[in-house]
C-alpha cells in the first residue's frame, strides 16, 4: 500500500503507517530480507523481491475485497480499512475463496 501512496517503501514510513516502533520494523525487514522477501538498497528504499510480492499481491487483494465488503454492509471506509487489516491476516484460503466467490457472483 504504502508503494502505491508513495512510489517507494522505507522503514520509517512503514512504522509510521503501522503505529509500531522503528526499532520494531528493523527487526523484522531484517528477517524479510534474509528470507529473500525483500531488498534494501543503499538509500534504504526496501523493494519486494518475485517472494514478498507474492504474498504482498494476495494479502492486498484480500485488504481490497474486505474492505470493500465491509463498506457494502454499511461500515464507515476508515473503520473498513481498519477491520479489514485484522482480518485478512487471519482468514482460512478456504474462507476467503468462498467470500471472494461470493462477492463475484453479487457483481
Amino acid at each position: 500500500m504504502l508503494k502505491e501512496e508513495r512510489g517507494y517503501i522505507r522503514s520509517v514510513d512503514v512504522a509510521d503507517k503501522l503505529g509500531v516502533t522503528k526499532p520494531s520494523v528493523s527487526y523484522a525487514v531484517k528477517r524479510l530480507r534474509e528470507g529473500g522477501y525483500i531488498s534494501m538498497d543503499s538509500a534504504g528504499l526496501i523493494r519486494l523481491l518475485p517472494p514478498g510480492l507474492q504474498i504482498a499481491e494476495r494479502m492486498y487483494e484480500r485488504h481490497k475485497l474486505l474492505t470493500e465488503l465491509l463498506m457494502g454492509l454499511g461500515v464507515s471506509p476508515d473503520t473498513a480499512r481498519e477491520d479489514a487489516c485484522k482480518i485478512e491476516h487471519d482468514l482460512s484460503v478456504e474462507t476467503f475463496d468462498a467470500i471472494r466467490q461470493h462477492a463475484q457472483r453479487c457483481q
